[in-house]
């Protein structure tokens, strides 16, 4: 048995706090009947099974007694803190029905479905693993569930198992696949129910119902406490500028919610810029102002936060990126089997405002954006390190300055990219009892009969014995998207929204921030001691419950 670090045992006596319509028997509250939030008819006929459910909420109900079940669970996608509680809410809540019903576990993702992969999750396994971080109770992978030949392997192991409903944890894409599982379950007469949880550090599955996606609040707290390091070196050193790259490729979420946390000099929103219509060259001289501006007050050194999506929302060199993966596509080009990409692309190769943007920007980078495609033939823009390349265009722009005798500071970047690191971190007492609540929401839905279904917590800025759990049909969050050419049906995702509290709280304060050292070190997170520091929520909850 691998060796158990001190803080590892202590989190396995940690008890999850329930809201208290799961604490006891329970009973379901239906609402009125839902729609999508877009293209309703469209919708509707591909979902004629799942479609205008209505939310349920469980409240306090009589005992009842429930025939034997088992139920299967699959993580979905990347990691985030959390998901083991997840799976042992489920465990506990459907032994709590009946203690003869099984858990199974689909190993690796979705293709272990497809291919029968599983195991069956004991209590002893279950114990293992609470409150821990990580997926590796029974892995993930990013298998799509979207044919019908994935659909029939699956029911032949669900068959064998006997097993009555499916729950699938995952992100936006991942509930969708879930969605879709649901409908042509239910259109066969299979008997199957299947049940989304929603799960994302990036905190892009969100919306009226959804509060927050679990993982979100310890990824932030993880990179805030590594931040906030950084601030205190940086303000005991006093000579360098970090640039700070942080997840969130769609969205910028976490690098709002860290901002909110640790208030750094700049924190750079994709949303924003995009709305703006700003350009590379107006991003670098927001911030090379910014690094003049302290370093006429002495202070040569900061911290700049930057969403990883950051080079996608930037209208010019998202037009770049477009024209990019038509071009470096077509006959012409694999024709052509240039040597240097970006001298073959700069010689009348491409339309004269995307040749001057490319021209625009340093060598080393414009070789990135036209380098290795990704396997859909597009541009890896997670792989272009852009906080090396906003660091370096500041650096030419201060040289230029100096030279001109507008700035006499001293430049000089450090750079980083957190993102593995909050991913599998141990979850905070937030995410250990949202997840876990979660779980014996999903065990409620499987029980009530309920397929189609996300399990959902609200309410969760107040003590967790008063958070509201019940669940959302997922259809209600879908909309019509072009993917691959194609529109499909896909739950929506939640940007920054420029209006709401928290964005406008930080665009109120940025301007002292970006002008003094007004630094806050949250330092790691707390399991133990004062409630107000353990099962505080994100800044962006409190902001937008407030």
């Amino acid at each position: 048995m691998a060796k158990k670090s001190a803080l590892q045992i202590a989190r396995e006596a940690y008890s999850p706090k329930l809201p208290l319509g799961l604490q006891g028997n329970v009973s379901v509250k239906e609402g009125a009947p839902t729609q999508s939030v877009a293209d309703q008819e469209e919708v509707k006929k591909l979902f004629p099974n799942t479609y205008g459910l209505p939310i349920v909420e469980f409240v306090a109900g009589e005992e009842k007694t429930y025939p034997q079940m088992n139920v299967g669970v699959i993580l979905s996608g990347g990691q985030a803190p959390g998901g083991h509680n997840v799976i042992c809410g489920i465990y506990d809540g459907i032994k709590r029905l009946n203690p003869d019903n099984k858990l199974y576990g689909f190993l690796l993702g979705p293709g272990g479905l497809v291919d029968h992969k599983y195991k069956e999750l004991t209590g002893d396994i279950i114990n293992e693993y609470r409150n821990t971080g990580g997926f590796d109770m029974i892995g993930s992978g990013r298998t799509k569930l979207e044919l019908e030949s994935q659909f029939e392997s699956g029911i032949e192991i669900i068959r064998k198992l006997d097993i009555k409903a499916l729950v699938i944890i995952g992100g936006d894409d991942s509930n969708t696949n879930a969605c879709v599982l649901a409908e042509y379950y239910a259109a066969k007469n299979y008997g199957v129910q299947v049940i989304g949880c929603p799960k994302t550090i990036d905190g892009d599955l969100k919306n009226e119902q959804i509060e927050t996606s679990f993982g979100f609040d310890t990824a932030c707290k993880t990179y805030s406490e590594v931040i906030g390091n950084i601030q205190r070196d940086a303000n005991s050193a006093k000579k360098y500028w970090h640039f700070i790259k942080l997840m969130g490729r769609s969205a910028s979420h976490i690098a709002l919610e860290c901002a909110l946390e640790v208030q750094p000099n700049i924190c750079l929103i994709s949303e924003e810029i995009q709305e703006k219509g700003q350009s590379l060259d107006d991003i670098v001289t927001y911030i090379a102002e910014a690094v003049s501006q302290r370093a006429a007050n002495g202070d040569n050194f900061g911290t700049v936060l930057i969403p990883e999506g950051l080079i996608e929302f930037i209208p010019a060199v998202k037009r770049l990126i477009a024209e990019l993966n038509d071009v470096l596509s077509s006959e012409k080009y694999l024709a052509a089997s240039p040597a240097d990409n970006v001298a073959w692309l700069l010689d009348g190769n491409l339309s004269a405002d995307n040749t001057a943007t490319l021209a625009s920007l340093p060598s080393s980078f414009a070789a990135q954006l036209t380098g290795e495609r990704d396997p859909h033939g597009n541009v890896q823009v997670s792989l272009i390190e852009t906080e090396k390349l906003l660091s370096s265009m500041v650096a030419t722009k201060l040289e230029q300055w100096k030279k001109e005798g507008k700035y006499s500071g001293k430049f000089s970047a450090l750079h980083h990219f957190f993102g593995y690191e909050g991913r599998c971190a141990a979850p905070s007492n937030f995410d250990a009892d949202y997840c876990y609540s979660l779980g014996v929401s999903a065990s409620q839905l499987i029980a009530n009969g309920k397929t189609g279904y996300m399990a959902i917590v609200k309410n969760t800025t107040r003590p967790a014995s008063e958070w509201i759990a019940g669940g959302v049909p997922i259809t209600m969050m879908l909309n019509m998207e072009k993917r691959n050419g194609r529109m499909k049906p896909v739950i929506r995702k939640a940007l920054v929204d420029l209006d709401g509290a928290p964005f406008k709280a930080f665009a109120a304060m940025r301007e002292t921030w970006k002008k003094e050292t007004c630094y806050v070190y949250p330092g790691p997170i707390q399991y133990f001691g004062p409630s107000e520091v353990c099962d505080k929520t994100t800044e962006t909850l409190r902001y937008e419950q407030q």
